[in-house]
């Protein structure tokens, strides 16, 4: 299998986990009408397909490891556990933050959902696998917070119509940033120890994890939606536009990109979980330069609510550079 050699190499795959985990919601857009429970059965697929395109090109090159299918057929039963479980973990999740944004409104379920797993996640994957240097790598991850919480003040102010508060819809954020900071760390487990399989590998069997958690969890959201909206039927996603179908596949194409690519960068040595994960949640600043340069969502946003957003892009590049450099001062 491909193995980065060089931290630069690690780190552009990790830009592109940023770039691919921002942008496969661009795919949801473009399917309006489009219930997210029915769209999501075409992401999961999606996102099983790119762990077998992906194992099958640069899972079965290179020279480190074994290739993909042997790397398969090795794993041992804890490892494909974790992986499985942190799947399953990743998936009800995800489900549970888009419910909460149905909810409690983008402006509030974002950052405390993303802001709670950046930090849950970079904590507990370094306490597992140490590496880098702590002050760059934490100051970074605050920077990165206060980027996130700049965010959500922007759309506040951009809300002509305030929503009020739900208290629902918080605790679903709560909830689902916890979980969204801890499937990481399980999956990084599953890719330790003695003989442990390689990342390609791992994310096949994470694949497979979401989709076993897909069949009840999403179909429970179906008939019971979190936001109070009318139950979905199924029937629906065989009425849908064949064009929704391609972008729902090809949106869990491109997340699963992005998380290849990380579980990737996490097993260079100079790297380590906690840099890959906390630059690739970077993605959430990725979503909003879509949502203000390309969907332009704040065209008639007020004055100030476009000051948060630039001071938003500031604090976010400083953090991304001060966790970028952690590895190179670690080291």
């Amino acid at each position: 299998m491909f193995q980065p050699q060089t931290y630069s190499v690690a780190l552009a795959f990790i830009v592109i986990t940023m770039l691919c985990w921002g942008s496969w919601a661009n795919t949801l857009k473009l399917c309006q009408g489009y219930r997210f429970q029915l769209f999501y059965w075409d992401y999961v697929i999606g996102l099983l397909v790119g762990s077998l395109l992906w194992g099958v090109t640069l899972g079965s090159m290179g020279t480190s490891g074994r290739p993909f299918f042997l790397d398969i057929a090795h794993a041992t039963a804890p490892h494909i556990f974790y992986a499985i479980a942190g799947g399953a973990v990743f998936n009800v999740a995800n489900l549970l933050l888009v419910a909460a944004i149905d909810i409690a409104g983008l402006a509030v379920a974002f950052p405390v959902g993303i802001g709670l797993a950046l930090i849950v996640g970079a904590i507990s994957s370094y306490i597992l696998s140490p590496a880098g240097n702590p002050l760059l790598l934490f100051g970074g991850i605050a920077l990165v917070t206060v980027a996130i919480l700049f965010d959500a003040v922007a759309y506040r102010l951009r809300e002509t119509a305030q929503r009020a508060l739900s208290t629902r819809g918080v605790v679903i954020s709560l909830v689902a940033g916890l979980l969204m900071g801890t499937f990481y760390p399980i999956v990084s487990k599953g890719m330790s120890g003695i003989d442990a399989p390689g990342p390609y590998a791992v994310t096949f069997f994470f694949s497979i994890g979401v989709v076993l958690c897909a069949i009840p969890f999403n179909y429970l959201l179906m008939r019971k939606p979190l936001d109070g909206s009318a139950p979905v039927a199924l029937q629906g996603l065989w009425q849908a536009r064949g064009s929704w179908h391609l972008w729902g596949v090809l949106g869990g194409v491109i997340w699963c990109t992005g998380a290849v690519l990380n579980f990737v960068a996490s097993r260079a040595h100079i790297v380590g979980p906690a840099v890959s994960y906390s630059i690739g949640q970077g993605a959430t600043m990725v979503s909003a330069a879509w949502g203000v340069f390309i969907w332009r969502e704040f065209t008639a946003a007020p004055a100030r609510s476009r000051q948060f957003l630039l001071w938003m892009f500031v604090f976010f590049l400083c953090g991304l550079g001060a966790i970028a450099l952690a590895p190179i001062v670690g080291h």
